[in-house]
């Protein structure tokens, strides 16, 4: 009776308040739709529809006590009412109902029945507990509007209580851009890690950077992470590291959802965006939303599983109205909802089967067979609104819990150390033995800070662990969940959540158990640095400083490499790129008061052979005693297009060298190959096959072989026509119409190759490859050339072969080096 009047939209501010983490959160405004008698869904909102008329129940006058309203609800939900909030509205009154509905901002539904407290029904809340916890990262190509979208996230969920910007002009900075160089260049430059709830969702979420030169810490943080939200700008569309972040998605195979963000912006087309998520991306999607208005016209969406009309309003977008679709939208949200009801019958039998047999399926039907596709990772849901202008962000809230999966329906994988690495199937359970990898170490100010995914079991503080790559065991000291730079203290954690640890020694990839099992998680993709500085303290007092910052920078960055010049003496620091060695300088300068002199860039060449090449060599020593004897024999060829090692292979039929010796050969002929004879870099690329050999029943000795690999090496490799190999870099630049002449003949003059332009409105995007060495102090004259109007972004693409001039010209230099 309570829902039997004719549809209209009706609004109404609900203050809901929590004092979950000392937090509390805004009131949110909601309008809702009622278009249909007796409708079984629950709302999203913990809103209530305010009744156009007194409402009572049994008689009685809506004012009553807050016990009687909570039985009285528990009445309405035992006789087995799916009753909307707006029912317990009319039902108790509203000042009653607001005081009964459960925490959230346009977030939880009433949607436990009021029960009796047994063992079974608090160990089924425990399981549920961990149906709706998500781990989720957000990531996206550089200026896509990540970490403005963690801010509102966290501003909806209640964690914070005031949204603040990137770059910091008010002087605080968004809560996830802890470190005071994000807020200055207003880029994230490590990944943070907070939590929040949202409906009865516990979820984690980790905000990752999104420049290439800081690509590890997406890899690390999609190795442990459930689901994703890949954000994509609704002018730029996909851009060239949203195809690296799809990329690692897809080598962690991490469920998806795409969110076209910045559809204020002028040139906003979230339909482009959807096509070229199809087309570059390969990706399965459909949009689940149609923007209601564009650019300085965007108010909100057309929600198309549920067909209903949601706009956001408000200074911070929290009053939200649910109308039914406008007339002048409906047949275009009718004609996508159709495409998106098709993209999910294809890879979803359930919905399949309804769509071949003519039917609509319901909103709870879609909403189940979009969540199966997700999860398989068969389908990406596509969402839209603007973050910066506060609209769309609470429906991909909603579409994370409804759509990412929980941590127990994510296969992982461990290996068994003590069954030959077999590969053990985890299971997201508390009570199994514990397993958690620890994948990000930050120095805190307490020390190691050493982040951990709890894949299986329980850990709590004063337990012991042990490190299956060392075998060490140690004890939790102190157990923290992470709000940004912000820790909160707790006891324990269990499968599936993100703590952190203090005091723990290790390294990034260790595995800890609770030394009942001895397994080990696959490690993570850790791409080889591109570029590298010498780098020196201005004063010898700083020298202690300068390395602590140096071991530090190690430990919490694995594609940060330090070594020592043996020819110069020179501290030589290696990294993905000139933004990447420069923030550590600049970070060395802060964090330790270490001012550095900087040496000239250099770029990380490689060396390969060209052809096959034999060798026969003899090491023959003899001193007083036994002496030295070991003959090699074989060849060296080049391996196969695309394979970077170094191969060893023992062909030799029989004994000629004795097997406890081949071991040694391997070793020698590895190390010869990390200095080539061209220029002193690495070899990579090249097969060593070793065919015959000779051994001494006195003399020979594995160091005798060892040095007769080196050698061996070292006298074929002339022979076998070596090359150098330069880094080269894909390079995509945008820039006004007007200036794409002089920007490609730029491209040109740097020996780059010009592989694509395409027009996106008033900019040309030009794709290009190009020598990491002649991009050196590009940025610079790029904004000279197009009245700082252009920008650009590189990632590493390969190593290609120098030109033959180029080729003389550094084995001249390195000559001159070595001869000095």
């Amino acid at each position: 009776d309570f829902e039997s009047e004719p549809a209209r939209a009706r609004e109404v501010t609900v203050p809901v308040r929590s004092r979950s983490h000392q937090h509390e959160h805004e009131s949110a405004r909601v309008g809702r739709a009622e278009t249909s008698a007796n409708r079984s869904r629950s709302v999203r909102g913990s809103s209530a529809s305010e009744p156009s008329e007194p409402a009572s129940v049994g008689g009685r006058d809506r004012k009553m006590s807050g016990s009687q309203a909570r039985r009285a609800a528990s009445r309405l939900y035992a006789a087995g009412s799916r009753a909307s909030s707006s029912v317990i509205a009319r039902a108790l009154g509203l000042d009653t109902a607001r005081s009964v509905l459960t925490r959230g901002s346009f977030a939880s539904t009433w949607s436990h029945r009021a029960a009796p407290f047994s063992a079974s029904a608090h160990a089924s809340a425990a399981a549920d507990d961990r149906a709706l916890a998500r781990n989720i990262g957000i990531s996206a190509h550089i200026d896509s509007g990540k970490t403005t979208l963690t801010e509102r996230i966290l501003f909806y969920t209640g964690r914070i209580n005031e949204i603040h910007e990137v770059r910091g002009k008010d002087g605080v900075g968004a809560k996830m851009d802890s470190m005071e160089l994000e807020r200055e260049k207003g880029i994230t430059i490590q990944s943070a890690a907070t939590f929040c709830k949202w409906k009865d969702s516990d979820i984690n979420i980790i905000d990752t950077p999104g420049h290439v030169d800081f690509t590890i810490e997406v890899e690390r943080a999609l190795r442990v992470l459930d689901g994703a939200i890949l954000v994509l700008c609704s002018v730029g569309g996909v851009q060239s590291q949203s195809i690296t972040v799809d990329r690692q998605m897809r080598r962690y195979n991490v469920p998806r959802l795409c969110f076209v963000n910045k559809c204020d912006r002028t040139g906003a087309d979230p339909w482009k965006v959807l096509r070229q998520v199809q087309d570059k991306l390969k990706l399965n999607a459909a949009a689940v939303h149609i923007p209601i208005g564009l650019e300085e016209n965007h108010a909100g969406v057309v929600d198309l599983v549920r067909m209903e009309a949601v706009t956001f309003h408000g200074p911070n977008g929290n009053d939200i109205r649910i109308e039914p679709i406008p007339d002048d939208l409906k047949a275009l949200a009718s004609e996508k909802r159709k495409l998106l009801v098709e993209a999910v019958a294809e890879v979803d039998e359930e919905l399949g089967e309804i769509f071949l047999m003519g039917e609509d399926p319901s909103a709870d039907q879609l909403k189940a067979a979009i969540r199966r596709a997700t999860v398989a990772r068969d389908f990406a849901p596509l969402f839209m609104g603007s973050a910066f202008k506060n609209k769309g962000v609470q429906l991909l809230l909603d579409g994370v819990v409804d759509y990412l999966p929980a941590p127990h329906e994510v296969e992982n994988i461990a290996l068994d150390l003590n069954k030959e690495e077999e590969e053990v199937q985890l299971v997201s359970d508390p009570k199994a033995p514990l397993v958690g990898l620890a994948f990000k170490l930050e120095e805190g100010r307490f020390g190691q800070l050493t982040y951990l995914r709890i894949y299986q079991g329980k850990i709590a503080k004063g337990n012991t662990l042990m490190n299956t790559s060392t075998g060490k065991k140690l004890k939790v000291p102190r157990l923290v969940r992470m709000h940004s730079e912000e820790m909160e203290e707790v006891t324990e954690a269990s499968a599936g959540e993100i703590v952190a640890l203090f005091g723990v020694e290790c390294k990034s990839g260790d595995t800890f158990t609770d030394g009942t099992v001895n397994l080990a998680m696959t490690s993570m993709k850790v791409p080889e640095p591109v570029m590298s500085l010498a780098v020196a303290p201005k004063s010898r007092s700083e020298s202690a400083n300068f390395s602590k910052a140096l071991s530090r920078f190690q430990r919490e960055d694995p594609t940060f490499k330090v070594r020592l010049d043996e020819e110069s003496g020179q501290t030589i620091i290696s990294g993905m790129g000139e933004l990447h060695l420069d923030i550590y300088i600049e970070r060395m300068k802060r964090e330790y008061k270490v001012e550095v002199d900087v040496g000239e860039p250099r770029v990380n060449y490689r060396e390969c052979v060209t052809q096959k090449a034999t060798f026969d060599y003899l090491h023959k020593k003899q001193s007083g005693g036994s002496g030295q004897y070991g003959r090699v024999v074989g060849y060296v060829e080049p391996l196969e297009e695309g394979n970077q090692g170094v191969e060893f292979e023992n062909g030799i039929i029989g004994n000629a060298i004795a097997p406890g010796y081949i071991l040694a050969c391997d070793k020698g002929f590895k190390e010869a190959a990390q200095t080539g004879g061209l220029i002193g870099h690495p070899v990579e690329g090249v097969k060593i096959v070793l065919t015959d050999g000779a051994s001494h029943a006195v003399d020979s000795s594995e160091m005798a072989f060892k040095l007769a690999a080196l050698a061996a090496f070292r006298q074929v490799y002339e022979k076998a026509k070596p090359r150098i190999l330069e880094p080269v870099m894909s390079v995509e630049i945008t820039v006004p119409n007007e200036f794409q002449g002089s920007v490609i003949g730029n491209i040109n003059r740097r020996k780059g190759t010009v592989k694509d332009s395409t027009s996106e409105g008033d900019d040309v995007i030009i794709t290009c490859d190009v020598p990491l060495k002649n991009m050196f102090g590009y940025s610079t004259e790029l904004r000279s050339m197009t009245q700082g109007k252009g920008e650009f972004t590189m990632e590493y693409n390969n190593h290609q072969p120098v030109t033959q001039d180029v080729q003389a010209e550094l084995c001249q230099e390195y000559g001159k080096r070595h001869k000095n």
